[in-house]
């Protein structure tokens, strides 16, 4: 008896657990379907504003002279076959050809104005914009930024399905992220736009893409899927908002390997009217270098806490140095709101107006300073330089700079020197000092030259604080020998 109560028992229980099994798992299904409901309900209402765009552009090619500066042949690359070939044909006009692309963008206003990369249409002489539901249209380009990499195109149609813009700086890693666009459009056919889905993988992502053209410095990095194609595209929240454009991956192939990159659409509210209406797009501008205030600074300068950024360079006639910013000032707020780091910096100073005054609080020599600074518009960016030269000093090389140098690196005249060479782990090298870029001071004394730098160096004991273009930079004391 005992033996069958206790089969009973469990029996009983065997016979209860799918019950108990089926009752936990049915809030997780219930939640399931209703996020698939939302996708399919995102689908249908973003869709119908998805659009394809076309483009075609032209680029002459000179037969004789290739568009290196070599000849059209490069076996006979030399001056006597070019001389033999224009005295029997003569001199060939220029080629062209046509070259074509496709891309994605998102209607923003039923009255026809479309949002999409300024890679998408840069350069394009025809722009074709394609409806989900097959009607082709010819696009007008109203507006576009390269620092951006943002268009506005305009179509001529009325009471178009638009997308409704959400707002970047409410999403966080870890959200569902849907991408809509017309990857490989040209291979599988098609009008209606493509949905993957994913996460926001993180935020304020910066990669090097497009040369010193483009400002790809504050993205939205997602693992929904993004291919060739779906450039310009919109990124949507499970509401459906946009709150980006996408516009890049990273791949080794060419095509998706879960890393995808957006605009913040916030970035493109702040320039929708100037690009509609075809304005020129101001950023504003100070004229400073700025570095992030790291545990070590933090000590040297002795502030309080790590936020705010250090001042390492006021350029001069800048709008920095007209305001009364100098080296070494720790910039605690910048029109009445207070500044964190670097990348918080920068948006800021950015989106200020071009021309108005701001209110700036800064430390200087441990006291707090209040100036008023006039924001100026941002100029184009300078390449860099890479000299070579000597002298040797904690893993350090450096030569003197010299007028050419000083040109490529966008100065009025020479000024300190040129770290030429950094050796690979040294005090330099841990520091953060690269090659390439000038060094100003070593110890808070000026450094113009490369005798002045070993005159310097050669007393200097224990830790020094050393300044660059990029900032400042603690070069830790040599460890003993032996």
């Amino acid at each position: 008896m005992k033996r069958a109560q206790g089969f009973w028992v469990v029996w009983m229980l065997a016979a209860l657990l799918p019950t108990g099994a089926a009752r936990a798992q049915a809030p997780a299904t219930d939640a399931a379907e209703q996020i698939q409901n939302r996708f399919e309900e995102v689908s249908k209402k973003v869709g119908p504003a998805v659009v394809s765009i076309s483009v075609e552009s032209t680029e002459r090619v000179t037969v004789q002279r290739n568009r290196f500066g070599g000849s059209a042949f490069p076996e006979f690359d030399n001056d006597l076959f070019d001389r033999f070939f224009r005295d029997f044909y003569g001199e060939m006009p220029d080629r062209e050809f046509k070259q074509k692309g496709l891309g994605t963008g998102v209607i923003i206003d039923p009255e026809g104005y479309i949002l999409t990369n300024d890679h998408v249409v840069h350069g394009a002489d025809k722009v074709t914009v394609t409806l989900p539901d097959g009607r082709e249209f010819k696009g007008e380009l109203k507006g576009t930024d390269s620092r951006a990499d943002l268009a506005v195109i305009k179509i001529d149609a009325k009471s178009l399905p638009a997308a409704e813009l959400g707002d970047s700086d409410q999403i966080r890693a870890g959200q569902w992220a849907i991408a809509v666009g017309n990857p490989f459009g040209w291979a599988v056919g098609g009008t209606e736009p493509t949905l993957t889905v994913g996460v926001i993988s993180a935020l304020h992502r910066s990669i090097r893409l497009g040369g010193e053209l483009r400002d790809y410095s504050d993205l939205i990095q997602t693992d929904a899927a993004i291919n060739p194609g779906n450039s310009g595209g919109p990124l949507l929240n499970l509401s459906g908002q946009v709150v980006g454009i996408n516009t890049a991956i990273f791949s080794t192939t060419g095509g998706y390997q879960g890393i995808g990159f957006a605009i913040p659409v916030n970035v493109a509210k702040a320039i929708l009217g100037d690009l509609i209406h075809g304005k020129r797009v101001l950023y504003g501008w100070l004229g400073i270098s700025v570095q992030d205030v790291t545990e070590e600074l933090k000590e040297h300068f002795k502030l309080p806490s790590q936020e705010g950024v250090i001042v390492a360079r006021v350029m001069e006639s800048s709008p920095g140095q007209k305001g009364g910013l100098k080296d070494g000032d720790v910039i605690l707020s910048l029109d009445g709101q207070p500044v964190k780091n670097v990348r918080e910096m920068l948006k800021k100073v950015a989106r200020i107006p071009v021309g108005r005054k701001v209110p700036v609080v800064v430390i200087r020599d441990g006291k707090q300073a209040a100036l008023n600074v006039e924001i100026g518009e941002r100029p184009s960016d300078v390449e860099g330089a890479e000299p070579r030269g000597e002298g040797s000093w904690r893993g350090l090389e450096v030569s003197d700079m010299t007028p050419e140098m000083a040109r490529r690196l966008g100065m009025s005249r020479p000024e300190g020197v040129i770290i030429s060479n950094v050796e690979p782990g040294s005090q330099a090298d841990q520091a953060g000092l690269q090659a390439g870029e000038p060094l100003f001071e070593v110890a808070r004394r000026p450094v113009n030259s490369v005798k002045e730098f070993e005159e310097i160096t050669r007393k200097i004991r224990g830790d020094v604080l050393v300044k660059t273009a990029r900032g400042y930079f603690v070069l830790r004391e040599a460890p003993p020998k032996g």
